[in-house]
């Protein structure tokens, strides 16, 4: 399997939240720099602006991890979040300081990406079709016109409608309204050619960062399964059966702790991505759009489904000292970032989480991973790779955070969420991936995602032979408040 570029084919409680409190320690912030990006350089950030990857330390020291922590948040592209940092592949610069990218509408206008300070954005539509007409046969220009066809509807997370706000689609922040996405970006390791694993919407991302495989299955039976990045039936997700093997299976025959923590609060999207539906309670023993390892066959079969557990858990077992070896946090609504959720609430929920794992005795063996589950019909310039028939998807931004994190360091590899799957098997399973000619759970998925020739190593994100980087504990109200009102999210 060889990647390569081409159109695209077919509600939070606060008991033990001062552990992460606001109190926690601001560092100077990255310089914002203009509407372009212009006047903020690699110096100011301390970053390596052209660093592809590799260092002697490489995969001879995953034994020093203990733990791997996925943060998965919401839609939102690369260059929606990080088109103007500092030496990565984001937005092009003309010479007069302009941007070099007009993405057409209806009446035959075209716009280019503007700074966008709003703390609540509308994105775009952004299942399978919506993935493929912003694409355009590599134009990347289909991204307003997608935003204007889309509907109206009654749920602000339903990825078939949009909100029109101002072509908001072309809109970007920087340091000024996500600083501490870019203090870690600065401080750690960023992705820049990291992909969604499926062009399409939440749930069968979802599915791919747990199992490297999104389908429908007709019955238990993992050889009833069969591709699918739709993921719609009549009778609506919670009938829908996943029977193909994830990678909690290969944890459980490997005696390897896991644990989802879920923020229960409003499900995000519509059950079956129809236009129209009343917002949905998601709960941890609930299976959902974003909560899918309880419908998971061998998680249930493993007796495991006590392993979702409501997002509170997080803090009491880091308290503890009880952090499992496998962490998913997958967020409510509130705190999602999907449009048209806040940014800075949905930043200080991930700061939270970060400040926890830092200020806990996890941290020194940990390797935390903070992404967005899709691209929300942001605007991103870049083509994705062909994989198979499920995708790659367009860019999401990434942040590899750890204390063997390759500090400032841009990767530009080739990634997906296939790639965090590998770094799990490589540092807990001896390298075993979810393949059906060895994983002793044969099922008819396409291809071993983890093997695609070309994807990218986050082995090639650490040295294990630095003098390890400290913690860094940011404050999850930077500012005081947003926009002039305060939208920072408080769990007190």
């Amino acid at each position: 399997m060889t990647l390569r570029r081409a159109s695209l084919l077919p509600m939070l409680t606060g008991g033990l939240f001062a552990l992460a409190a606001c109190s926690g320690q601001s560092v100077p912030l990255m310089d914002a720099g203009s509407d372009a990006g212009s006047d903020a350089g690699p110096d100011d950030a301390g970053i390596d602006g052209g660093t592809d990857g590799g260092t002697d330390g490489g995969a001879t020291g995953l034994q020093n991890i203990k733990h791997v922590f996925i943060i998965f948040q919401e839609n939102r592209s690369f260059d929606h979040y990080f088109g103007t940092y500092p030496g990565a592949d984001g937005l092009a610069i003309l010479p007069d300081g302009g941007f070099a990218a007009c993405v057409p509408d209806f009446d035959a206008g075209c716009y280019p990406p503007y700074h966008d300070v709003s703390d609540t954005n509308a994105g775009g539509p952004h299942g399978s079709g919506d993935a493929i007409a912003d694409i355009a046969d590599g134009g990347m220009d289909g991204f307003i016109i997608q935003q204007e066809k889309a509907g109206s509807c009654k749920s602000e997370f339903d990825p078939k409608c949009a909100h029109r706000a101002n072509r908001d689609v072309m809109g970007y922040h920087d340091s000024r309204e996500i600083p501490n996405y870019w203090n870690y970006a600065a401080h750690f390791v960023l992705l820049d050619h990291l992909y969604q694993s499926n062009a399409s919407w939440s749930l069968p991302s979802h599915l791919f960062m747990v199992s490297g495989w999104s389908a429908l299955c007709v019955d238990t039976d993992p050889f009833s399964c069969a591709s699918n990045i739709d993921l719609q039936n009549n009778a609506g997700t919670s009938s829908l059966i996943y029977a193909w093997t994830d990678l909690t299976y290969l944890l459980h025959g490997k005696g390897v702790s896991w644990k989802n923590y879920l923020v229960e609060g409003t499900e995000p999207d519509c059950d079956q991505n129809e236009m129209e539906c009343e917002p949905i309670p998601q709960l941890a023993n609930v299976p959902s759009i974003w909560n899918v390892l309880p419908q998971f066959v061998t998680v249930q079969q493993d007796n495991e489904t006590g392993n979702i557990v409501p997002f509170d858990a997080f803090y009491l077992d880091a308290k503890a000292g009880k952090l499992p070896s496998v962490a998913w946090f997958f967020p409510a609504g509130e705190v999602s970032e999907h449009p048209t959720a806040s940014v800075s609430v949905g930043q200080a929920y991930t700061t939270s989480i970060i400040n926890t794992i830092m200020q806990s005795d996890a941290w020194s063996s940990s390797v935390i991973i903070l992404l967005w589950d899709d691209w929300g019909g942001f605007y991103d310039h870049v083509v994705p790779p062909v994989v198979d028939v499920n995708g790659w998807g367009l860019r999401v931004p990434g942040i590899v955070i750890s204390p063997f994190s390759v500090a400032g360091k841009i990767d530009h590899q080739p990634l997906s969420y296939d790639a965090i799957l590998k770094l799990i098997e490589d540092v807990f399973l001896g390298s075993q991936r979810l393949d059906p000619a060895t994983d002793g759970r044969p099922d008819p998925r396409p291809d071993v995602r983890e093997n695609a020739a070309g994807l990218g190593d986050l082995a090639q994100d650490l040295d294990f032979e630095q003098t390890p980087l400290p913690s860094l504990v940011l404050t999850t109200c930077p500012g005081g408040d947003f926009d002039g009102g305060a939208r920072c999210w408080d769990a007190g």
